[in-house]
């Protein structure tokens, strides 16, 4: 059984990585045919390197996904924090409540916000122009709050509660006592809440593609139009160099992880 379990785990990792493989390869490939390997270059990575305007929609994908992440982990964090402190059954429905925007179709997110969007700014604001920069963060912050949310939960869940009634018995405050030892405590979930929206948002198109307006345009939403004509190599190296920076990100979360359960389960044999 536990062979049969080893085969398919190595042919899902097969079936998952080998796209990704041959993405990389072709990035390194001096033809445009994927099916033949003509010789090894770094020159996708030179043109990609020049081409100022791929840069410049990387750039805006950066910027767009750290000021997303940013302002999402804060909020995300306080909200945690809020729910937290309600009763069991009123938290219950209020993490059901969150979970749904994670479950719900993001094409069905994306026309509504949309719409939201342009509501308030031609009706309530009077702009021409209602999809700008300033909807698309909204709508990145929006979507990215659930993540954070996760994240963090399951580290206040875990929490100590008597930790936090020692630091106010020696006479901290209840805002001192949240930042000296519970921010302390769950750092690192929200660590990982900052990394997952940061990955999400990078890798956003469908809510992107409703939201957006023509004064700024993320790398996903332009490179759907790359789809309608023969990719050009330099864009294989541009998308190896997203994975490879997505990869060194989720491999940092799960060693911020590892080091926290360790860290945890030290702290509990030297209590017992």
């Amino acid at each position: 059984m536990k062979r049969t379990n080893r085969i398919f785990t190595i042919l899902i990792f097969i079936f998952l990585y080998i796209p990704m493989a041959v993405l990389i390869v072709a990035s390194f490939n001096t033809g445009k045919d994927l099916t033949e390997f003509d010789s090894f270059t770094f020159r996708q990575y030179t043109r990609l390197f020049q081409d100022r305007t791929l840069l410049k929609l990387l750039g805006n994908s950066l910027l767009l996904s750290v000021l997303a992440s940013g302002i999402a982990t804060v909020f995300g964090t306080i909200a945690s924090v809020g729910i937290y402190g309600l009763k069991p059954r009123m938290r219950r429905a209020v993490m059901n409540l969150t979970n749904i925007p994670m479950t719900n179709p993001e094409i069905v997110t994306g026309v509504s916000l949309s719409l939201l969007f342009v509501f308030v700014g031609t009706r309530l604001l009077g702009q021409r122009n209602s999809l700008t920069f300033w909807t698309l963060l909204i709508a990145h912050i929006t979507f990215n709050l659930p993540y954070v949310i996760l994240n963090v939960m399951p580290k206040l869940n875990q929490l100590d509660p008597a930790l936090t009634d020692a630091a106010m018995d020696l006479g901290c405050t209840p805002i001192q006592s949240f930042f000296k030892v519970t921010l302390h405590e769950i750092m690192p979930g929200i660590i990982s809440g900052a990394i997952m929206a940061f990955t999400m948002s990078l890798d956003d198109f469908v809510i992107s593609y409703f939201v957006s307006g023509m004064d700024f345009i993320t790398l996903p939403v332009e490179i759907y139009t790359y789809v309608k004509k023969p990719i050009q190599p330099k864009v294989y190296a541009m998308f190896t160099l997203l994975f490879l920076m997505i990869l060194a990100l989720m491999i940092a979360m799960n060693i911020l992880q590892a080091r926290s359960e360790k860290k945890k389960a030290a702290s509990h044999a030297a209590q017992v």
